[in-house]
């Protein structure tokens, strides 16, 4: 698995193409794998049943609150890592990630007892009456993986923020290849396992985020760089470091929250427009996750190098860094959302549906990949206000957006409901709006202060 000599010993970005595409295309693996599992995932449901796919979209955006929480916690200890390594400081490292993983054990425990004990009475009140008991069934056990996947966004933090971003395929593939594999045995009953269904997915899946955590840390420890920076010997909580990490992450945890559950109420909106309706927009989260893949891994670049150009007392080059990420990531999400309108056919007949649903979904694709343009932009721009620390001003982009995205929506969905294509363009509203607020926000300096 390689040792201590392929360590990256040097620290501080350059504001290069050759830097942004070191940092930037190990990640885009990474996050691919995981989007490829979960599109695997719907392949089966939607085999399974049209029910169990459209079921798979509230199910899979409700964990998903819970998920981007911890990417929330993810990216603010990204920062405090890479500010501290563009300051030529990584003794501070091992303190860091100790505190990080101390903080989403914490918050994973809370997020358990909240699906278990809480999280039943909302769904019954809001959820479609006949779908509620197999949903609130999967949950149960799909957040289990949640401190599995955590730590594994912890173990990735750190080697994003240490220029290591090389290593992170590796637990990806595994999870993924785990997850497939767990799949096909638990859905069908395959190899002599019992058939468990929709459940089925559940299960596999806490298993795959188990093992993927495991090989992060072995990851750590096999490559040298646990001893290089002797990580995950001291677990005492630091009350500075604690504090830094939340001060960033805080605004961060609540900016994800707030986007993902605003997400939830679109799906709870669309499930009262019919199954296909339902399904067709789950199909549509896939497309989000396969052709965004690009568009995250640039904006986690663009935190990453935001965030250590600072901590080089480089702010000058900031805007530079972040114009050359925009290019990149412009120009490879829009060449996956041409593929995927000049064979929309192609991709739908994945899933096993009727020509019908077909029929229906190809509007909403042309629509959504538009939506991902304005996001392959704006997405660049927010995480380069995160890179600057001032995370309070990314809950203050979040909240105006998501305000104006709900308007849209409830105009759209509830008062004058044309399409689902019309109703997916809200995404035009809430990435404009992003892009707005964080280009001037940027442009205006006031971040050196």
């Amino acid at each position: 698995m390689g040792s201590a000599g392929t360590i990256n010993n040097d620290l501080k970005v350059q504001v290069n193409n050759q830097q942004i595409l070191s940092i930037a295309l190990p990640i885009t693996l990474a996050i691919l794998i995981p989007q490829v599992n979960m599109l695997t995932n719907n392949i089966f449901l939607g085999r399974l049943s049209n029910e169990a796919l459209g079921n798979a979209g509230i199910t899979g955006v409700f964990y998903l609150i819970f998920a981007v929480a911890g990417n929330g916690l993810n990216n603010a200890m990204q920062t405090v890592f890479s500010r501290y390594a563009g300051a030529g400081r990584p003794e501070t490292f091992k303190t860091i990630l100790a505190q990080g993983i101390r903080i989403c054990l914490q918050f994973s425990l809370i997020c358990i007892l909240f699906t278990w004990f809480i999280a039943p009475f909302i769904l019954k009140a809001v959820a479609d009456p006949a779908a509620y008991p197999q949903e609130m069934s999967f949950l149960k056990i799909r957040i289990f993986g949640l401190p599995f996947l955590y730590l594994f966004q912890m173990g990735n933090a750190f080697l994003v923020a240490s220029l290591n971003s090389r290593f992170l395929l590796i637990g990806f593939v595994t999870e993924a290849l785990v997850n497939i594999l767990f799949d096909y045995i638990l859905i069908f009953g395959n190899f002599g396992f019992p058939q468990m269904g929709f459940n089925g997915a559940a299960v596999a899946s806490v298993i795959a985020e188990f093992v993927g955590m495991v090989v992060v840390y072995t990851v750590l420890f096999r490559t040298g760089l646990k001893a290089k920076y002797n990580l995950l010997e001291n677990f005492k909580r630091d009350r500075k470091t604690s504090g830094e990490v939340f001060a960033v992450a805080t605004p961060l945890v609540l900016q994800y929250i707030i986007s993902v559950t605003t997400w939830l109420v679109f799906f709870f909106l669309i499930e009262e427009r019919g199954t296909t309706a339902k399904a067709i927009s789950n199909v549509m989260r896939n497309v989000f996750g396969l052709v965004g893949v690009f568009v995250w891994a640039f904006a986690s670049t663009s935190n990453a190098m935001v965030s250590n150009l600072v901590g080089q007392q480089r702010q000058d080059q900031v805007l530079e860094a972040i114009k050359k990420i925009t290019w990149w990531s412009l120009g490879l999400c829009s060449l996956m959302c041409l593929m995927l309108n000049l064979f929309p056919l192609t991709f739908f007949h994945m899933f096993g549906q009727s020509e019908e649903f077909i029929h229906e979904g190809i509007p909403v694709i042309r629509v959504v990949s538009l939506g991902l343009i304005f996001m392959s932009i704006a997405n660049i721009w927010l995480n380069g206000v995160t890179g600057t620390g001032k995370t309070k001003m990314n809950l203050l982009i979040e909240i105006v957006a998501i305000t104006a995205y709900l308007v849209y929506t409830w105009i759209f969905m509830k008062l004058h409901y044309i399409s689902l294509a019309v109703a997916w363009s809200n995404e035009f509203i809430y990435w404009i709006t992003i892009f707005g607020m964080s280009f001037w926000f940027l442009r205006s300096g006031k971040w050196k202060e």
